[in-house]
């Protein structure tokens, strides 16, 4: 006798076996006949339905940061220079450093500056704010 058979196994339909068993049974028999039909389009639709649910999700979320961020008390509003001491918005902060003459000026000299020789420096954090350090 042979070591293996020639013909394959098949389990016979018996009045036992399960509806989901019967089911399955026809889902791989036709897979091979229809992929696309009965696997790919199936994972496309979920993959497509999912993005439309997961969207107010991750607006949603990112509601929740922006509500948080733009939650800024009196005292630190004074801090940041948003409001002065008697409460009135729209202070002007004075910027830096003006640019003085035209763009040209400007570059040459950025490019004079010595680039090779800087030191790095850690930014303080907030009290709190983590720093990153392990």
């Amino acid at each position: 006798m042979p070591a293996f058979q020639s013909k394959t196994f098949r389990r016979a339909t018996t009045a036992t076996s399960t509806l989901g068993e019967r089911i399955g049974a026809l889902y791989r028999a036709r897979l091979s006949r229809h992929p696309f039909l009965l696997f790919g389009l199936p994972f496309i639709a979920v993959i497509v339905a999912g993005s439309f649910v997961l969207t107010p999700a991750a607006a949603l979320r990112y509601e929740r940061y922006d509500r948080k961020v733009q939650q800024v008390s009196q005292e630190e509003a004074f801090k940041l220079g948003l409001k002065g001491p008697d409460g009135e918005e729209g202070i002007k902060r004075n910027p830096r450093r003006r640019v003085i003459g035209d763009e040209r000026e400007e570059y040459y000299r950025l490019m004079a500056k010595d680039l090779d020789d800087w030191e790095q420096k850690r930014v303080q954090r907030f009290k709190g704010e983590p720093d990153g350090r392990i």
